[in-house]
């Protein structure tokens, strides 16, 4: 392929800025974007990113379709909501029209275990009109593919166990809700943990009607698992606030987030196997006081057992990276919804993205 990739942005928040960037500096082209936030809609995409005009004027997502139909992109980057269903009706556009599209939603990195009806719906359009779609971010590095490597060098595995930490203030305020910051420990029993105090039964039969809120590592968890080889035998997630001992400003919500309230949350997710191998993730999100840090800390116990730690990684800017050099892997992918454990390996895009494009 010998032109230029050419992307829509969807999403223009706080993430963009660095992936457009990114797109451009690789060779790319944004030849649109789509917002639905009405003081940037009409803004050019270059006041965004922080350069000149470029030409390109963010529009509504009503006006999305007819747009995609216009500029005809080799991909869509969607990066707007945390969950599958938040992020459908895009996918779903997507799908349609035959456009690859890759998001940063949390759930669409391995969503098969968390909202299977969704994801089938989303795969069958895509296998019909030819094109890609999957879910990456920081996670398919940094809670996936360096987890499976080091694994590659593991005689036997006993237990796999991960903890990741990241400050909301950095993701917008679609995450930050998510993850409960703001709300009283009352508000956060009733509205965050109170969805995994129920049965397996229960939880399954929320799975198979889309209805179920998974935390970010009970699709690492599902990821993970169809890398190696394992078969889940059961898995359960359990939520817990994080509070601070004075009170926090959050610029994201907006808001100062009171002593004793939620900052947060840690959600751990705890996967049995057929093969012996327990997984044990934890990803902590919260309003960071100025003595946090963002830490990717993973040990694999067994013989050998080996622990890798990540101190203050840049997990915005890893993000945008990690989706741009996945772009031409989507285009070359299968048809369909493929996650990216089975697009496969992640490598540095030392080219123009065009020049890895078969």
């Amino acid at each position: 392929m010998s032109n230029k990739i050419k992307v829509v942005q969807y999403g223009t928040g706080k993430m963009s800025i660095y992936t457009m960037r990114y797109v451009y500096e690789k060779g790319g082209e944004i030849v649109g974007a789509v917002d639905v936030n009405p003081n940037v809609i009409g803004k050019d995409i270059g006041e965004i990113i922080g350069t000149n005009n470029k030409g390109v004027k963010v529009v509504s997502n009503t006006d999305a379709e007819e747009m995609l139909k216009q500029t005809k992109p080799d991909i869509v980057v969607i990066e707007t909501m945390s969950l599958i269903s938040d992020v459908e009706d895009a996918l779903i556009l997507c799908a349609k029209l035959g456009i690859n599209a890759i998001t940063t939603c949390e759930e669409a990195f391995f969503p098969m275990n968390s909202n299977p009806t969704i994801t089938k719906k989303i795969d069958e359009l895509a296998k019909q009109t030819g094109c890609t779609i999957t879910g990456s971010g920081y996670q398919d590095i940094y809670w996936g593919q360096l987890i499976s490597s080091i694994a590659g060098s593991t005689q036997r595995i006993t237990k796999i166990k991960g903890s990741s930490s990241y400050n909301v203030e950095d993701y917008g305020i679609a995450l930050a809700k998510a993850h409960g910051a703001g709300l009283t420990l009352d508000a956060f029993d009733k509205e965050i943990a109170a969805v995994d105090k129920i049965s397996n039964e229960e939880r399954q039969k929320l799975i198979e009607n889309g209805e179920y809120l998974p935390s970010y590592m009970w699709n690492v968890n599902g990821w993970l698992c169809e890398k190696l080889g394992l078969t889940v035998k059961s898995q359960t997630q359990k939520t817990v606030p994080q509070t601070y001992k004075e009170d926090i400003y959050s610029e994201t919500l907006q808001m100062t987030v009171k002593a004793g309230d939620a900052t947060g949350m840690s959600a751990i997710v705890t996967t049995e196997t057929e093969e012996g191998i327990l997984i044990e993730s934890e990803c902590i999100g919260k309003v960071y006081s100025k003595e946090d840090i963002d830490k990717n800390e993973w040990t694999i116990e067994g013989e050998p057992s080996t622990t890798i730690v990540v101190n203050r990684p840049n997990t915005v800017e890893l993000t945008c990276a990690t989706i741009v050099n996945r772009i031409p892997d989507v285009i070359n992918a299968k048809a369909g919804y493929v996650p990216t454990e089975e697009i496969g390996e992640l490598n540095y895009k030392s080219k123009e993205l065009d020049k890895y494009v078969k």
